[in-house]
């Protein structure tokens, strides 16, 4: 990397933090604020909030080294994403607004008991730290490759960035840094796939260079099998991890909660046939990459295209996914700490001002915890092998069982954590005991059928012998939105977001124009940071001219 492209990185991290510091005087006046961005906040912000967040820089590590080993298979594995976000859409997210919940713990504290609420924020906390662990390495992966800088002092730079705006900003700043980050990741891909394709010769050189079978969506590790089991553990997560959920209660109705989704759903059936093209050339390019070494394709097929100034754009927008991920989560188990334990446990009259305080140490305190497993990542065998086993075990036995009571009035306290309990327990003994002690070691598919199936099938059991009984579903204060004062304040608070949003994607757009200006190959750059601009300015405008509530 050339000096110019750390000035690129620095100046990109000082903007996103800048972002986040904004909010910090909005998002401190009360929790609804700095929890739920006042509750009201505009559709196509969630929506590309949730799918940026989704797509984090471990798409371009764990899908990345997939596409470029096996090609066309990490599209077909990014597929069951698109079609669990269709689910989630007709028939999940509009449930989740219709409770009339904060969040999910919420809901499982009104619906289920206190202790049951207990259980699962606790389960969910332990999960949430590999989760986030989970974004940060990846990382700290490219940042290591492209620069030489170590793993661990990547992970603790951008993590502490990460930390430092989330905690200030709440809810509002997450999504609007979220939309940017999507708009310079965006970028950066567009301005990368040109000039891989001149690279790489053109379409048809590519094409007839491949290996055989690198255009088939299926492999013998990634079966039709494996497809049907990761679908429905997409579906699982996609509607019911509760950072995600916090998407479809944080706006102003039911048709806007479906909304989200369907956004989702629509660039999630676009953006990775765009960005998964990359290490698939680089394959053609340079076939020599072996085993873990493949998690570096994506940025190794940057560098080698790419003039100064843009690797660093590049790299940037790889930092922006695992931001968006990460502040997601961190934003989401800091309220859950602050409002459904420090408050309803231990302090049950603390004040707004104080919870808002309570949910940025914890903030603070949960991400140091978070930096420190992802630089032990590569003692457990590697990137791909977490994210995959770690959603086998929990995804299905956290949020299945939940997703199951939206529906459902026969489901009890009792029967929804014998599900997760035994699910967890099975899961864990066929990962870590059974190869050592049957000498048995499920594959991809089974271990995902598994994870996914087994509470599945302890929720119909339950439903059977429930059958007779019929218990209350969550009616929360759905209403309570629709006070005139906390509605104007919402509507202040959307303008005044969709105002930064606009801002501060112009500001990308002519760094990303001024970059292409004085780079060599730098036309894609200049027409992709125009382009930007314009949208930018656009935005900006219709925000003065009238306030884009909940339409």
């Amino acid at each position: 990397m050339n000096n110019i492209d750390y000035v690129v990185m620095a100046v990109f991290a000082l903007l996103i933090l800048c972002i986040g510091m904004v909010f910090t005087y909005s998002g401190s006046k009360n929790t609804s604020t700095f929890f739920e961005a006042g509750g009201q906040t505009p559709w196509w912000i969630n929506g590309l909030s949730l799918f940026i967040s989704y797509f984090s820089a471990g798409t371009f590590v764990v899908w990345g080294s997939i596409a470029y080993q096996a090609g066309f298979v990490a599209n077909g594995i990014q597929l069951t994403m698109m079609l669990g976000g269709l689910i989630t859409a007709i028939f999940i997210a509009h449930r989740w607004k219709k409770t009339g919940a904060l969040t999910a713990a919420e809901y499982i504290g009104v619906r289920f008991g206190v202790k049951t609420q207990q259980f699962y924020t606790t389960l969910t906390l332990l999960y949430s730290l590999f989760s986030v662990a989970a974004v940060l390495y990846p990382v700290g992966k490219m940042v290591n490759v492209a620069s030489g800088i170590s793993i661990e002092a990547s992970v603790l730079i951008i993590g502490g960035i990460i930390i430092l705006y989330t905690a200030a900003g709440g809810l509002w700043a997450v999504l609007v840094t979220d939309v940017v980050q999507f708009v310079v990741l965006s970028a950066a891909v567009l301005i990368v796939i040109p000039l891989a394709l001149k690279d790489a010769g053109g379409i048809p050189t590519f094409v007839s260079n491949a290996p055989d079978r690198f255009f088939d969506f299926f492999n013998s590790e990634y079966s039709v099998g494996f497809f049907l089991a990761f679908l429905l553990y997409q579906t699982i997560y996609i509607g019911g991890n509760w950072p995600y959920v916090q998407r479809y209660t944080s706006v102003s109705n039911e048709k806007n909660a479906r909304k989200v989704a369907f956004l989702f759903t629509g660039l999630y059936l676009i953006c990775p046939f765009i960005w998964m093209l990359p290490p698939m050339l680089y394959r053609v390019i340079n076939p020599s990459l072996q085993g873990i070494e493949a998690e570096g394709a994506y940025m190794m097929m940057a560098q080698k295209v790419l003039p100064a100034g843009l690797v660093g754009l590049v790299l940037s927008g790889m930092i922006s996914a695992t931001a968006s991920k990460a502040n997601t989560t961190l934003n989401l188990v800091a309220v859950v700490f602050a409002n459904d334990v420090y408050k309803k446990i231990f302090f049950p009259k603390a004040s707004d001002k104080t919870l808002v305080w309570v949910a940025r140490v914890f903030t603070v305190l949960f991400g140091l915890l978070t930096m420190v497993i992802a630089i032990l990542i590569p003692k457990v065998g590697g990137i791909v092998e977490m994210v995959l086993s770690t959603a086998a075990i929990a995804g299905g036995s956290l949020f299945a069982p939940l997703i199951w009571s939206l529906f459902s009035k026969k489901q009890t306290a009792v029967s929804i954590v014998t599900a997760s309990l035994i699910s967890l327990m099975v899961s864990m003994f066929m990962k870590i005991g059974a190869p050592v002690l049957l000498e048995i070691k499920l594959n991809r598919v089974w271990e995902t059928a598994l994870g996914v199936g087994l509470p599945l099938l302890v929720l119909l059991f339950f439903e059977v012998v429930n059958s007779s009984q019929h218990y209350p579903s969550f009616k929360g204060a759905a209403g309570k939105l629709a006070a005139t004062d906390k509605d104007s304040e919402s509507q202040k608070q959307n303008a005044f977001g969709v105002k930064v949003i606009g801002i501060s994607i112009a500001l990308v757009g002519l760094g990303i124009s001024i970059l292409g200006f004085s780079a060599a190959n730098g036309a894609v750059a200049v027409v992709v940071g125009g382009g930007i601009l314009l949208g930018g300015a656009a935005i900006w405008r219709s925000s003065t001219k009238r306030m884009p509530l909940r339409g």
